[in-house]
């Protein structure tokens, strides 16, 4: 079967994406647009069966290199295609190395994300990376079923917390885009607070305008009196919900606001149609070691872990970055200063 190449409009490939089985928020043009206002440069690529039916594709990010070295091409969660029909792969790998050549990349570098342990990487001329962008590793919620069978599934102490951010008064609201300030707000007193790294605020402005009208984000805040203590920014496409981006501050921390605004996060996703609940993100050690060394550690994303972990959910590991080299010399170089940054 032949396969043609195109490049996609925003509406068909948003419906492509919807529709695949491997759907990811990442993968929708608003993720490219959000990309766009901060350095990056969003193609997309797909191939067509002879009924003119996309049927694989990618949507790449590109972005200059350190020391002028030239571009990465970067495709998270992608490219979505059936790796089990290897005609497919090298097809869409075809289209996306002409992409990426003509945009002068030193390498790709692709995230494909979960369930895929049987897939031979290297076969399809990709090397193991240990730079990964998204958090390999991160806990998955089971969010179907009534209230009751989604917190039988959590620990007691967490049980517990969200119906204390109830007694104690705490009130979840829908966050409007003059909201956002708040948001950005609490989550600068978080970065302080945790040495947690965020993004500027006009970041989370841009995040919010693109996907809470469209119906595929929300922003939920907690506060006390008229003060807000805790926020959260979920997005959800198809099955799947991902909690991104969450805040709190350190007033009040006895009301347990961040268990409350955690928990609208959690109805709102399900209201979508969402059966998973992605928390996004934990250290990237074994199960074994996670739980032997959470209550020790706070560095890193062990804190966060520490929240994470009393949801409940199943802790999962993708199948990291791989990389597809272009030009070998220039890939050598930043190997090496990777190392030193």
């Amino acid at each position: 079967m032949s396969l043609t190449i195109i490049t996609p409009d925003p509406a068909r490939w948003d419906s492509f994406v919807n529709t695949h089985p491997r759907a990811h928020l990442l993968q929708l043009c608003a993720w490219g647009e959000l990309k766009a206002a901060f350095g990056w440069t969003p193609q997309r690529v797909a191939v067509t069966n002879p009924a003119g039916e996309l049927v694989a594709g990618a949507q790449i990010l590109f972005r200059r290199l350190p020391l002028r070295l030239g571009q990465l091409a970067y495709i998270p969660y992608g490219p979505l295609v059936d790796w089990t029909d290897t005609a497919q792969v090298h097809a869409v790998l075809n289209a996306i190395d002409q992409v990426a050549r003509q945009y002068g990349a030193v390498f790709l570098k692709i995230e494909p994300g979960f369930h895929l342990p049987d897939v031979d990487f290297a076969a399809f001329g990709f090397k193991a990376s240990a730079q990964t962008v998204q958090p390999p590793r991160t806990v998955t919620l089971d969010i179907r079923g009534d209230d009751d069978t989604i917190q039988a599934r959590m620990n007691q102490k967490t049980r517990r917390n969200i119906r204390k951010s109830i007694k104690y008064d705490i009130t979840i609201r829908t966050g409007s885009a003059a909201d956002v300030a708040s948001f950005n707000a609490l989550l600068d007193e978080t970065g302080d607070r945790a040495a947690f790294g965020v993004h500027v605020p006009a970041y989370y402005e841009r995040a919010y305008n693109l996907f809470v009208p469209a119906g595929r984000a929300a922003l939920l805040l907690g506060s006390y009196a008229g003060q807000d203590l805790a926020g959260v920014m979920v997005f959800a496409l198809g099955e799947w919900a991902w909690y991104l981006y969450g805040a709190s501050s350190g007033q009040e921390r006895q009301r347990m606001a961040s268990y409350g605004v955690q928990w609208a996060g959690i109805q709102w996703a399900k209201a979508q149609g969402a059966a998973i609940y992605d928390m996004y993100g934990v250290p990237d050690v074994e199960p074994d070691e996670l739980e032997a060394q959470f209550q020790d550690r706070s560095d890193g994303m062990w804190g966060v872990y520490r929240f994470k972990r009393g949801w409940g959910g199943e802790v999962m590991r993708s199948v990291g970055a791989w990389d597809r080299v272009y030009n070998p010399a220039l890939y050598a170089v930043y190997r090496i200063g990777s190392k030193f940054r």
